[in-house]
């Protein structure tokens, strides 16, 4: 089972796989939508792209798997710049939550069946862009446009108020070094891709 899981990691690109994550992040975003219903009725239209982080990001991941499975990997590395930027936005995202609801429940949060899967869904997330992200050619604009996106995110999401509902008020510096944190590392990761510097398997 473990090397069957390695082998996936090593070569994600098997047709069975993609599809099955297509579904699956298909679900997964229609629930995130879902989830941020409350939130997207409290505010304008105008603002909704920036508002649903996870499932936005899900969406993006699903529409780049499309690509690759419609297209060719040529057609998938020709979009490099959207590529960089659903992975990204799934890894960032995903760590996240998780780091979110893992401190909910050290402030003394319940542990409840909703939150765990939460918990292990936005794993998932975080796992998947890390999956494909290494098998990616960066480009400069594969650097550019998620930097771009997750700082304007980021400022948004802090200076206006735009970010996820909380458990409590108290956790609001807690997410924003996360996130700020998240986009730096991130970019780190990229410029290091782009060089040749990360370690591929």
């Amino acid at each position: 089972m473990f090397l069957r899981l390695f082998e996936v990691f090593k070569r994600p690109f098997e047709r069975w796989f993609l599809i099955t994550l297509v579904v699956v992040n298909f679900f997964g975003s229609i629930y995130g939508y879902y989830w941020y219903r409350y939130q997207l009725a409290d505010n304008s239209l105008n603002f909704w792209p920036i508002i649903p982080d996870s499932p936005r990001s899900t969406t993006f991941l699903m529409i780049s798997l499309l690509i690759f499975l419609i297209g060719s990997k040529k057609t998938w590395q020709r979009t490099a710049w959207f590529q960089a930027l659903a992975y990204t936005g799934v890894i960032k995202y995903g760590i996240w939550a998780v780091s979110m609801i893992t401190q909910s429940w050290i402030m003394g949060d319940p542990v409840n069946p909703t939150d765990v899967m939460l918990w292990f869904s936005h794993l998932g997330m975080a796992l998947q862009g890390v999956v494909f992200l290494r098998h990616l050619k960066i480009n400069y604009g594969a650097i550019f446009v998620p930097a771009v996106w997750m700082v304007f995110n980021d400022y948004m999401d802090y200076v206006y108020d735009f970010h996820p509902y909380l458990f409590s008020s108290g956790q609001v510096p807690f997410a924003m070094l996360t996130a700020v944190g998240l986009t730096l590392i991130l970019l780190i990761v990229l410029l290091m891709l782009k060089k040749n510097l990360c370690l591929k398997y």
